[in-house]
């Protein structure tokens, strides 16, 4: 198995939306796309790997030596390393980019709170933006000239994820739902933390939902002036709006994951792949 399908293996079980939608891609892209999400994999689950801040860090770390050049002999033995590598040459992309994509994911390692609204929008921008800003990169677009159109999708993504994955960060002591969104609708922490749901609690994630919509409209209106060879980097946030009206059905449990169906998931990116005006929706 070389590198790069090792890649595209490790995606089809940790993030199998972003490898659906890299079979939209051209083929001649897909491997750097498999390269770079695998990359993203290997950041975004190092909590659930590592278990305790420390070791988490240590893994950090090997991956900003390697995004710095400083471990090469090791990263010539790791597949996703080195399928990274191989990527970041052949499309020049900044490491600076995805060392802030690095450094932004050691917020997941700690249980210190998310405290407002503009600290969640930022960590959305330095990670699920900078994800697609990268993959439009790779399709062939300007990054700068989409950079509207990826943060404000990736904020969304962001959000939505933030909101699907409520009842697990809740059970580690973490939160993502900001502490000022929480206060200004009178959801207490301690509360969630015991498990306990309340109206306050109810209003905070509407909220948050109604949030996740602003963006998803704003990247809405940069999608219509957008290059078509992009969309492909865009189709796992056509999820994002049957996620988001799953939490709005009748008996809705925000501790209780009840994910979008993995058949509708599929079918979801199919129909945006199809037709891009559903990306977004």
């Amino acid at each position: 198995m070389s590198n790069f399908e090792h890649c595209a293996a490790l995606l089809r079980e940790a993030d199998r939306d972003r490898y659906l939608a890299t079979l939209f891609a051209p083929a001649a892209r897909r491997d750097a796309l498999f390269a770079l999400y695998a990359f993203n994999a290997e950041i975004a689950r190092v909590r659930d790997v590592a278990r305790e801040p420390l070791p988490g860090e240590i893994r950090l770390q090997w991956w900003r030596d390697v995004l710095a050049g400083e471990r090469d002999g090791e990263a010539a033995a790791h597949p996703v390393a080195a399928a990274l590598q191989a990527t970041l040459t052949r499309y020049r992309i900044a490491v600076a980019r995805l060392a802030a994509l690095v450094d932004a994911h050691a917020f997941d390692l700690y249980d210190e709170p998310m405290a407002a609204l503009d600290d969640l929008e930022r960590y959305g921008r330095e990670t699920q933006g900078t994800l697609l800003a990268l993959a439009a990169g790779i399709l062939g677009a300007d990054i700068e000239a989409v950079e509207t159109l990826t943060r404000h999708a990736g904020m969304a993504y962001a959000m939505a994820g933030a909101l699907r994955a409520f009842g697990l960060h809740a059970s580690r002591r973490q939160l993502y739902v900001p502490l000022d969104v929480l206060a200004r609708h009178g959801a207490d922490r301690d509360e969630i933390f015991a498990g306990r749901v309340d109206e306050g609690l109810h209003a905070a994630l509407a909220d948050m939902r109604a949030q996740a919509r602003r963006h998803l409209a704003a990247a809405r209106l940069e999608l219509k002036t957008a290059p078509t060879e992009i969309l492909p980097a865009l189709l796992p946030a056509a999820v994002i709006g049957a996620a988001l009206a799953r939490m709005e059905r009748r008996g809705y449990q925000p501790f209780a994951r009840d994910d979008v169906p993995a058949w509708r998931r599929q079918w979801l990116i199919w129909r945006a792949a199809r037709n891009p005006d559903r990306i977004l929706k």
